[in-house]
């Protein structure tokens, strides 16, 4: 039987039946939610979108520092989480450490952009980094290139209106290719006869367009999606389960931060198996943020 009834969770109680938290923006992080079912197969996990704080691309770095920090103060006394996955490149460039020192009881799981296997990967040496313009802007991004690309040419490329379109294109809706190939040209680029061969994803919501950029891309080259390893580290991060048996959990669900996700986004939600019938909103008062 469910442990979901009446939109509350029997794990208020402290039952083994702790979550997975994995935490975006919007619906991006779906691209890892995906993959670490795929690792974690007897786990339950508990999508977040900041719905009512989606694009972070729009905010002031302090604000949004202060809201997502505020925001996994309710949520983990909510959900008492095993670990919690940021799925977002934007926030975990900008919010990890203030998160892993406001809450040291919780493990957490990052995305930063794949820039060390890109540059062990490339044959050119010519990489791109595709992102939003503050995973861009940060002094994190170019310490990962000084750090492990110091022998590629690294171009970083932040794009406005991708996550946008990603949104869009995931949900159904009609996208420009024109509007796409705008913003992935600039990852394409030639020096001393050698070409772009690598292309790294460094926003969740991109790999939903991977098919359509591979059918607008001027040339082939490997478009690097990090999901795969983020599920990856959270797998390392769980307590082995030493009975043998698998447990039993209640219901995998989303939940939006505005309480009010459209139609096509909980039809989105119900594709991926995640309940979105829960009535859990956002609840703050500047200070504190609680879920009811």
């Amino acid at each position: 039987m469910s442990r979901l009834m009446k939109g509350r969770l029997t794990m208020n109680e402290r039952v083994a039946d702790r979550p997975i938290l994995v935490f975006d923006s919007g619906i991006g992080g779906l691209t890892v939610l995906r993959e670490a079912r795929v690792l974690m197969p007897d786990r339950r996990f508990v999508y977040i979108a900041d719905d009512a704080g989606f694009p972070y691309g729009d905010w002031e770095e302090a604000a949004l520092c202060e809201r997502i920090v505020e925001l996994f103060g309710g949520l983990i006394a909510k959900f008492d989480p095993e670990i919690a996955i940021i799925a977002c490149n934007t926030a975990s460039t900008l919010v990890l450490d203030d998160l892993r020192r406001a809450y040291p009881g919780v493990p957490f799981v990052g995305t930063v952009p794949a820039i060390k296997p890109a540059a062990e990967r490339t044959s050119s040496g010519l990489v791109s980094v595709l992102a939003t313009p503050g995973t861009v802007r940060r002094a994190y991004t170019r310490d990962l290139i000084q750090s492990f690309a110091s022998q590629c040419h690294v171009r970083l490329v932040g794009s406005q209106s991708l996550a946008r379109l990603a949104e869009a294109h995931i949900r159904g809706e009609f996208v420009d290719d024109a509007e796409i190939r705008q913003e992935i040209a600039p990852c394409f680029y030639e020096r001393d006869g050698k070409r772009t061969d690598i292309v790294v994803l460094a926003c969740t919501h991109y790999p939903f367009l991977a098919n359509v950029f591979r059918r607008l891309a001027p040339w082939p080259v490997d478009w690097l999606d990090p999901a795969e390893a983020i599920a990856r580290r959270g797998l390392s991060l769980l307590k082995v389960n030493g009975t043998g048996e698998e447990p039993e959990h209640g219901d995998d669900f989303a939940m939006f931060t505005s309480g009010n996700p459209d139609f096509s986004t909980r039809r989105l939600m119900q594709g991926f198996g995640l309940d979105t019938n829960l009535g859990l909103q956002l609840v703050s008062d500047g200070n504190s943020a609680t879920f009811a």
